[in-house]
């Protein structure tokens, strides 16, 4: 069995110790050497050459994005950024910057809080670890904007969707920004995000996409009723479920069983939805690891809406997509750059062109 090597660099080394011991609790993982700033980081990345590297962001010496900036034009590696609560700007700096994913530090850092973090630790570097280098620099590639055609094969004003709902997990920040940075103008019907994300971590995200769209986009609150042009991203480690009544559809943010594995669940985003809009319901499935979004997309289609999921191509994680895929009700597989495209298709109520 090939092992899996790692390099941690953190200046703490309660943290250094504690990354170390929860990964070598995995059989596949060795943890092949430890780095207290960015300086001596770059140093063993190079000696050492792992296939994944843990990430602190501050650091004295060279800070973790000068050192991000060097791995991904020098050496790239998969990164997986370990920040906290604080520092929530600039995970989302570091996932643009080229980091696959990112791990909440618990708030008390020096106590047995954060072993909590290990199975998600493990799950996030055994994915990294497959992630070719070649993979690593396609990611880093500017993506051309979107071409629209002048007289583009609409869905008629009677088939349009008048709801969106995407599901994504690692590398779903940049695909989401990628997205919402593209449109050139509002859509005319709300969309509802579940973005696998921490609790603390959603608010930040929801207004740095803010920041780069057209859209109007917020985390989603309690009662919330749905609005074109708007953007709801459910809140880290809830569930968002729309219900129906008083004559408008609004936002329920619930607490997930204990058994989930996935949060926010996607599923049950696109399985609610389903049930109130029906043929008008338009699913997209993105990046991320594991199958959720896939029994849900069943349901979508089951009532009649439209499946959307990311091609391969483009993918950080070939997962959530794929499962998506090989239950038989997507409509089309689409790389991220046509994405936007291909949503505001579904959405505008043009007449189709012969």
């Amino acid at each position: 069995m090939l092992m899996i090597s790692v390099l941690v660099i953190d200046d703490s080394a309660f943290s250094r110790i504690s990354i170390g011991k929860m990964l070598e609790g995995d059989s596949r993982i060795n943890v092949v050497g430890y780095a207290v700033d960015g300086e001596e980081g770059l140093k063993k990345l190079i000696d050492l050459k792992p296939d994944v590297v843990t990430l602190d962001l501050e650091m004295p010496r060279m800070s973790g994005f000068s050192l991000l900036r060097l791995i991904m034009e020098n050496h790239p590696v998969p990164v997986i950024v370990i920040s906290s609560q604080n520092g929530r700007q600039d995970v989302f700096k570091a996932l643009d910057l080229g980091a696959f994913d990112f791990i909440a530090k618990p708030a008390r850092a020096k106590s047995s809080e954060l072993y909590n973090i290990q199975r998600d630790l493990i799950g996030k570097v055994v994915e990294a670890s497959l992630l070719s280098g070649e993979k690593i620099k396609q990611r880093l590639e500017v993506v051309e904007e979107p071409k629209f055609r002048q007289k583009p094969e609409c869905y008629t004003a009677e088939h349009r969707s008048t709801v969106v709902l995407i599901g994504a997990s690692t590398g779903g920040p940049p695909a989401l920004h990628h997205i919402f940075s593209s449109f050139r103008e509002k859509l005319p019907v709300p969309v509802v995000v579940t973005q696998h994300m921490p609790a603390g971590f959603t608010k930040s995200f929801a207004q740095r996409l803010d920041d780069y769209s057209v859209m109007s986009v917020k985390e989603a609150e309690q009662g919330d009723q749905l609005v074109p042009g708007t953007v709801y991203v459910c809140p880290g480690c809830k569930n968002l479920e729309l219900q129906y009544y008083g004559g408008v559809v609004r936002v329920r943010i619930v607490d997930p069983p204990e058994d989930q594995i996935y949060t926010p669940s996607t599923n049950v985003l696109f399985r609610t939805a389903a049930y109130i809009y029906g043929s008008k319901a338009l699913a997209v499935v993105l990046t991320g690891m594991g199958n959720d979004g896939a029994a849900g997309a069943e349901e979508v289609a089951k009532y009649g809406g439209r499946v959307l999921a990311e091609a391969e191509e483009s993918c950080v994680v070939y997962g959530m997509p794929k499962e998506t895929a090989q239950t038989g009700v997507v409509e089309k597989v689409v790389p991220l750059k046509r994405m936007a495209h291909e949503i505001e298709l579904c959405c505008r109520p043009f007449v189709s062109v012969d």
